[in-house]
């Protein structure tokens, strides 16, 4: 695959609201419709990411078209919103906005490593479809390379935040006897795990409930921390008792509505799902404090400066595992022609040192090979040195294949 072919569309917090980007959102289901139907169509290489801050498809295609009538025909966002709010990128652009997002360097919120580990789960999917061409495999492997890497050998995530974290943070800052609040998590799943462990880390409240739909799970992140579960038919008694209400639920629709809210206590409400959870009306009662995921992500944080001392460290890597890859890529326009060229010397050496056996017995046939071989791999790498550094390179490549007699197919 070329770089030329290298295509990504998205929507992202930079240019979108929750609101507006939530509905381009993808859940696993409709992430695997998009692969299924792209492998019809022929893509032969494509990743999904799809986290709270953003929404990319990244894939081999010469069409964006194809791929923002993908989104829209398995999310519930439209061409015409795509058009206002969407972006598309390609060839070289393409290559250093996936590796600033895989790093962190694009998230909300700056250093944000756990973008990686998603990034990593919609790879291993594609893979599994078969849509990971050795392109991809290693644009992607090079990204979770330079992710490790600044992660361990710059300060990029010191007092780095999650969105999890920036709930948690805005809770120690802004609730006074934090100890004798009750509070409510709604949703335990990747964000709600995370907000959970903030919440008994940087806490020392006791008093923390859990629902989840599926109970069973709930159950299993309350063990890990001793934490209360209740069953979801009891979600409005809950919240009623409750000074504090988190929702991380990922639904395709509001989960938290009027109908749940039935007390008239003050309540602190925190959205982290996209789309939003939580029902946009319920801003007009006096009572609750609703907060979202943008308004969390925007809390000025007081790492933040220090962090951004770390991005030249950050980039410097980047450039380095990037250069890498691009060399990677400038090898393989040639590497087919080389590798052709090996072969058939390797053919001449065999007929060659076949009639010599013939001629003379005695002949020392290993170290005919060595010899031979030493003179293969010196004329090969001559001549990819040569293709490597030259300014005529499609001509120059034609002209090798011309002389040495090297089938178009090889």
């Amino acid at each position: 695959m070329k770089i030329s072919t290298l295509r990504i569309i998205g929507v992202s917090y930079k240019n979108a609201s929750a609101i507006d980007r939530g509905k381009f959102g993808l859940d696993l289901t409709n992430s695997k419709k998009i692969l299924e139907e792209a492998k019809k169509l022929g893509i032969k290489s494509i990743v999904i990411n799809s986290t709270c801050n953003r929404v990319e498809i990244y894939a081999n295609s010469h069409n964006y078209q194809v791929l923002i009538d993908l989104l829209c025909k398995h999310s519930k966002g439209s061409i015409k919103s795509f058009e206002k709010i969407g972006y598309t990128l390609k060839n070289k652009k393409a290559i250093n906005h996936i590796f600033r997002v895989g790093t962190g360097l694009d998230s909300q919120i700056l250093g944000d490593f756990e973008i990686i580990a998603q990034m990593k789960k919609s790879f291993k999917l594609s893979k599994s479809y078969s849509l990971i061409n050795p392109f991809f495999d290693r644009l992607f492997n090079s990204i979770m390379q330079a992710s490790k890497r600044i992660k361990n050998e710059t300060k990029l995530s010191t007092g780095a935040t999650s969105v999890s974290f920036a709930a948690v943070r805005y809770i120690l800052d802004n609730v006074e006897n934090l100890k004798e609040k009750k509070i409510l998590l709604f949703g335990t799943g990747k964000i709600g795990r995370n907000t959970c462990e903030n919440l008994v880390k940087h806490t020392s409240n006791k008093q923390i409930t859990l629902i989840n739909r599926t109970e069973d799970k709930a159950k299993k992140v309350a063990g890990k921390f001793k934490l209360i579960v209740k069953n979801i038919s009891v979600i409005s008694k809950e919240i009623e008792k409750s000074d504090i209400l988190i929702v991380a639920t990922a639904a395709p629709q509001p989960t938290i509505t009027k109908k749940q809210i039935t007390g008239s206590n003050n309540l602190i409400i925190l959205d982290l799902s996209v789309p939003k959870n939580v029902d946009e009306n319920l801003r007009t009662n006096p009572k609750i404090d609703l907060l979202d995921l943008d308004y969390l992500s925007n809390i000025t944080d007081l790492n933040l400066n220090k962090r951004k001392k770390f991005i030249p460290e950050a980039e410097t890597i980047i450039n380095q595992v990037k250069n890498d890859f691009q060399d990677w890529v400038e090898t393989r326009k040639y590497a087919p022609t080389v590798n052709a060229l090996k072969t058939k010397l390797k053919e001449i050496q065999s007929n060659k040192i076949n009639i010599l056996k013939k001629k003379s017995p005695d002949l020392n046939e290993e170290s005919a090979n060595e010899i031979s071989d030493h003179l293969i791999q010196k004329i090969t790498n001559q001549i990819a040195n040569h293709l490597k550094e030259s300014k005529e390179f499609e001509n120059e490549l034609k002209s090798v294949r011309t002389i040495f007699q090297l089938d178009s197919n090889e």
